[in-house]
């Protein structure tokens, strides 16, 4: 059992002594008074320094490993001062009798409280791990939870063989529970649903289970009906109405991730008490991601709609002002002669006659244009596309129920009467069909139809105002859908008001937040004064970057180029010419060495048995991803069968050990002594990086700017020490806003992140909001920061009285009633959000696209302006903050020419069409980059140190402006060879490569 989850090596070091690190030296090797009284009780010199390091051993590790004289240097180093012995009498320890450490070791665990694992505690510590394997299934961490509980329970760890067993017992326990928490469900005809799930059917040329897991690639009317015949499907199954909420839900997403990855053929071969849970689970939650696809696509669909008659109004309103132009050309002629008092009324009209010529003037009036409606035709140029939109419209109202709020109440009859309509396939809208929900640019449409008496133009522009009110709604959450996930009530994102009561008092002291609202009012009106003092000074010079111009005007002059060092550059050029030329593969070998980075790609089934060749084949699956070779071209290059890569990328490379490698090497990378130049971690920056495409995606659009065809956007987040630790793939046509506190709140890295930067596509009023409530700063770079609305929080008056130069910029009053009447609820909205309670992405966007009567959404975005104020009065006044947070954007730009530089093969273009595949290779790049980060940093270090002790200074000031993300030493193209063990024969001790010497004659070496 204990060779099948761990290696000899793995095995050798869980009963052995770990590296310490200076807090655990300090934590666990610190003795105390009456810990120097136990000890002094055994007489010999040597038995108290071993009682000592078992003494401090066993609250560290939980156990105390058999060879005690291998403890850390530095730790019996530390207890040998403490009790002025001397280090060597430990060789002594326990030589004469094998027993000593045992009877030690007893009365060691005695004193500190501890117990030994005797029946009643392996009892519960049965209990604990079957509670932790319905939640995860990976024998490992099971192991490390035990050893967790074991030590909090104060018992000693028994051997590495019996926690095994102990761990497989509980996950054959897991799964035998597993069924009896779901049997009821299992009724005969259910069952035989189930294994039908798993028959081929000719018609689909696939089972049914492999169609209703396979999502659409296109949003079209075809893709909708697809998506609502699915639905309609597990309706048919009951699925919509399965409660499997008798498991806990990281079972339930383990059982569903492993019914996705198996074959038909590979689940029917599974016993129905192991395959029925799996099946079940699964059809569950694809219920609810079809019905989310359902309306994604209705959305997405009815929006491309929506766009081509955008375009095609562009098109016809370019072409109106070209025949304009002749009519513009004739009142030019004609106004001078109106205007002309020297002409007699009564000859204006032969006069213009003769001078214009009667041809033209008919002309000219024979071309009249018809005044443009409200909204400039849009509504008539998508009612072209009505006989297309009726294609899904009417399959999405008949397939799925929607709900709102009372102001949502006129938009929801409507939905009903529409539905009722489609269903009787009566024409004409009934008299008194709600329209409430009309904005006033269409209702022209509606009221001239009325007048003529057109009832089928009637019906389409009220059927297309009701669609679009139901596009709207739905993002804005106004409309919802009971049963989904990503379209549910927004207020079942939150907190409840119970559970709001148990966190209230945590989060705000984690945010540095007051609950009452009248004492964080002065808090936030004393900073916003500060803001305003240092711009008052800024702009009272008159003559700096930021100044008012003559009428009162915002100038803000773009900031120079940066002072860099100049020896920055000829330092960095002599560093890369000291560094070892690496093959990527072999990079990744290297970098595993350190930090174990393949150990975090666990088998997607929970197995643990890893062949020998498993990491070579990881690392084949992450170059071929990341450098877009894809699996077919990578196993041309390095020799490896694509089955076995295949195999390889189905079940280890997917976003949960993805993102668990990425963690490894953005920890790894933090704690380089050479990182910490670069930044201190606090700071972070977010941007959008487009990728083309090919083939079709739901997630592909066009954009002219940077696609030929069609492209996807990946979001990523880097802090200021260049490495990345978020990755999303998102719509290249979605605002990026949504996404900016994502990873911010998701951040599981070491990286102490307290502030972020973006650009201007990165910034909302909700941000600003959400940012400061969750006890972040937001630093964006907005374009034309001197047009915005400033907001102050008192009379117009005060402020112009106290800031006479600043105070005139604040035009507008915040609403302080307003955020007074919601703080509480404000404060549960960040509450929810950094509990991970609720997405941010999702709730950011509903509440930026939801309507004025959203009282909470209008609270946050008042209280956001007042934000944005503060901080565009610190940005305007301290050129050293410019700088900050233009150097860290520059910083995700360099970041973005490493991506590029790696992701180079097909033209760059992504060929994934799946959204879950496409987040997977984007995960993978940022796993390579970050490793490419780490290996740079790490010998630039080495490179570094090189120079110093041959008696160079290396100002650390210049090593700032060095970045990592510039390497040339480092080789992506070409054959790729992936030969693990080879590799690793070519390094040292400390698992490095010799650095190359460089000749103290060469051009940029003196410095």
């Amino acid at each position: 059992m204990a060779t099948r989850v761990f290696s000899d090596e793995e095995l050798a070091a869980l009963r052995s002594f770990p590296a310490i690190g200076k807090d655990e030296l300090i934590r666990y090797f610190t003795l105390t008074p009456a810990d120097e009284a136990f000890l002094r009780k055994f007489l010999r010199p040597q038995t108290v320094l071993g009682t000592a390091v078992q003494l401090c051993t066993l609250p560290w590790l939980g156990f105390v490993p058999d060879a005690v004289l291998s403890a850390p240097p530095t730790a019996v180093g530390r207890l040998a001062r403490q009790l002025g012995l001397p280090v060597e009498v430990l060789h002594g320890y326990g030589v004469s009798r094998e027993q000593t450490r045992t009877d030690h070791l007893r009365q060691v665990a005695k004193y500190l409280g501890w117990r030994p694992a005797k029946s009643l505690e392996l009892k519960e510590l049965d209990e604990f791990l079957l509670a932790r394997a319905m939640e995860h299934d990976s024998p490992s961490l099971l192991f490390r939870l035990g050893c967790e509980y074991l030590r909090s329970a104060k018992v000693i760890r028994p051997g590495v063989v019996t926690l095994l067993e102990k761990v497989g017992t509980a996950r054959t326990a897991a799964e035998r529970e597993t069924h009896a928490r779901v049997a009821h469900l299992l009724t005969d005809e259910r069952a035989q649903g189930l294994d039908g799930l798993l028959v081929f059917d000719p018609k689909l040329k696939s089972s049914r289970l492999h169609w209703l897991v396979a999502g659409p690639v296109q949003a079209s009317p075809g893709s909708v009906g697809g998506e609502v015949e699915k639905l309609k499907f597990l309706r048919g199954l009951d699925a919509d109405t399965l409660d499997v909420s008798t498991l806990p839900a990281e079972r339930r997403r383990h059982l569903a991730q492993i019914g996705r990855r198996l074959t038909s053929q590979a689940l029917v071969r599974r016993e129905p008490n192991r395959r029925h849970p799996i099946l079940l689970t699964l059809l569950a939650q694809t219920a609810v991601d079809v019905l989310d696809s359902v309306v994604q696509l209705f959305d997405q669909t009815l929006s491309g709609s929506e766009s081509r008659a955008r375009i095609k109004l562009r098109d016809a309103l370019a072409e109106r002002a070209k025949l304009s132009e002749d009519r513009l050309a004739l009142l030019e002629e004609i106004l001078p002669v109106l205007a002309d008092v020297g002409v007699p009324d009564e000859d204006v009209g032969a006069l213009l006659r003769e001078k214009i010529g009667m041809d033209r003037i008919r002309a000219a009036h024979a071309g009249a244009t018809v005044r443009l409606p409200k909204d400039h035709g849009h509504l008539r140029l998508l009612e072209g596309s009505y006989t297309y939109i009726r294609q899904f419209g009417p399959k999405v109202l008949e397939a799925v129920r929607f709900a709102g709020g009372t102001e949502a109440k006129p938009l929801i009859e409507a939905l009903e009467i529409l539905r009722e309509l489609n269903a009787t396939g009566t024409r004409n809208v009934p008299n008194g069909a709600p329209t409430l929900f009309v904005p006033p640019r269409w209702q022209g449409y509606l009221d001239e139809a009325a007048a003529k008496g057109d009832a089928t133009a009637y019906r389409h522009y009220w059927e297309l105002c009701t669609l679009l009110a139901l596009r709207d709604g739905l993002r804005s959450g106004d409309v919802y859908v009971p049963g989904s996930r990503r379209y549910d009530n927004p207020a079942a994102y939150l907190f409840t008001p119970a559970q709001w009561e148990t966190h209230r008092t945590e989060f705000c002291r984690l945010a540095g937040k007051s609950s009452d609202f009248a004492q964080a009012l002065p808090l936030v009106m004393d900073e916003l004064d500060d803001a305003l003092t240092d711009l008052e000074d800024t702009l009272k010079k008159g003559d700096g970057p930021v100044r008012l111009n003559d009428d009162g005007e915002l100038v803000i002059s773009p900031l120079t180029a940066e002072d860099i060092p100049s020896e920055a550059e000829d330092l960095h050029a002599e560093l890369e010419r000291m560094l070892p030329n690496v093959p990527i593969a072999s990079l990744l070998v290297e970098m595993d060495r350190h930090t174990g980075v393949l150990d975090c790609f666990t088998h997607a089934g929970g197995k643990q048995t890893r062949s020998p060749q498993l990491k070579r084949n990881l690392i084949a699956c992450l170059i071929g991803l990341s450098t877009n070779l894809g699996l077919h071209g990578m196993a041309a290059s390095c020799g490896i069968p694509y089955d076995v890569l295949a195999w390889t990328a189905e079940w280890y490379i997917r976003e949960e050990t993805l993102r668990e490698a990425n963690i490894c090497l953005v920890n790894y990378h933090h704690q380089l002594p050479m990182t910490a130049m670069f930044g201190s971690g606090t700071l972070s920056s977010s941007d959008g990086q487009r990728f083309p495409t090919r083939g079709k995606s739901i997630t592909a659009r066009h954009l002219n700017k940077y696609f030929v065809s069609e492209g996807i956007s990946t979001y990523t987040h880097v802090s200021d020490q260049h490495s990345t630790f978020g990755t999303k793939v998102i719509v290249a046509t979605h605002r990026e806003a949504h996404y900016v506190l994502d990873e911010i709140l998701g951040n599981a890295t070491d990286l102490p992140i307290t502030e972020h930067a973006t650009d201007t596509h990165g910034v909302t009023l909700v941000n600003f909001g959400l940012f400061d409530l969750v006890g972040k700063q937001l630093s964006p770079r907005i374009r034309d920061l001197g047009k915005i609305t400033l907001y102050r929080m008192g009379a117009k008056a005060d402020y112009e009285e106290r800031f006479p130069t600043a105070g005139p910029l604040l035009t507008k009053k915040a609403n302080l009633d307003l955020v007074a009447a919601h703080w509480d609820d404000l404060l549960r909205l960040a509450g929810s959000l950094k509990y991970g309670h609720a997405t941010a992405s999702l709730i950011v966007g509903k509440l930026s696209a939801s309507s004025r009567q959203n009282a909470l959404a209008a609270a946050l975005k008042e209280y956001g302006a007042i934000r944005r104020t503060i901080y565009a009065a610190k940005y305007l006044s301290d050129e050293g903050y410019r700088r900050k947070i233009a150097r860290q954007l520059n910083k995700g730009e360099s970041l973005h020419s490493l991506r590029r530089q790696l992701h180079y093969a097909r033209e760059g273009k992504v060929t994934r069409r799946q959204p879950e595949q496409q987040n997977e290779q984007a995960w993978c790049l940022t796993v390579v980059t970050n490793a490419v980060i780490c290996w740079h940093t790490e010998y630039m270090g080495l490179a570094v140190g090189e120079l110093r002790t041959a008696g160079r200074e290396v100002d650390a000031e210049v090593l700032a402006h060095i970045s990592p993300a510039r390497s040339s030493v480092v080789n992506y193209y070409g054959s790729i060879t992936v030969d693990y063990e080879h590799e690793l024969a070519q390094l040292d001790e400390q698992g490095h490569r010799p650095l190359r010497t460089v000749a103290v004659d060469e051009p940029g070496v003196g410095l």
